[in-house]
């Protein structure tokens, strides 16, 4: 099996759709490779592109305040994206551009092997829990994800600047996120 910085080299090559070609950087992944809990979002934006680091905006520091509510730091964590590269005007990741980085994402978690993994937003968890996740609805319920590993979703950093009023609502699942990693 390859080594993360292998698998981020040949992802650097990757044009299996019409987001590589726009990208400024490729936004791979950073943290802890060993880490028990991988937090991952939907693609990058415009801050993300310009520096090839995930959750480096407004949303990004609004993740820090939130891995700091439950006693974490981006050294521990791994943080990743279900997309590597920004779509236009901060839009969505369209499905094929969801399927065509999917390989990438799938090696991402076989090699960091986490034991939690907090999908970051309704798309993060439409890929990885259930197509028809309803993020309102379903935040913050615990599934099993695969041996070991055990997946949650939280609203994305980005929904909470534009809607503070799910804030309480994240804080617990904050807190339901904080009680089984430090079970682990």
């Amino acid at each position: 099996m390859k080594s993360l910085s292998e698998l981020k080299n040949d992802c650097t090559q990757c044009f299996r759709c019409e987001l590589g070609k726009t990208r400024t950087n490729l936004v791979f992944g950073t943290g802890n490779p060993n880490a028990d809990i991988m937090f991952i979002g939907e693609g990058p934006g415009e801050q993300e592109d310009l520096r090839g680091e995930p959750f480096v905006g407004r949303g990004g520091k609004l993740l820090d305040q939130m891995l700091e509510l439950i006693n974490l730091s981006r050294s521990e964590v791994y943080i990743a994206n279900i997309v590597k590269c920004r779509p236009p005007n901060n839009r969505d990741p369209l499905p094929a551009e969801r399927a065509a980085c999917s390989e990438w994402l799938t090696a991402q978690i076989q090699l960091i092997n986490p034991r939690i993994i907090v999908c970051l937003g309704r798309i993060a968890a439409i890929c990885l829990i259930k197509p028809d996740f309803k993020i309102t609805r379903e935040h913050g319920k615990w599934e099993h994800f695969a041996d070991g590993c055990e997946i949650t979703a939280i609203y994305h950093p980005a929904a909470l600047l534009r809607d503070p009023l799910k804030r309480p609502e994240t804080f617990v699942d904050l807190k339901s996120i904080q009680e089984k990693y430090t079970a682990l």
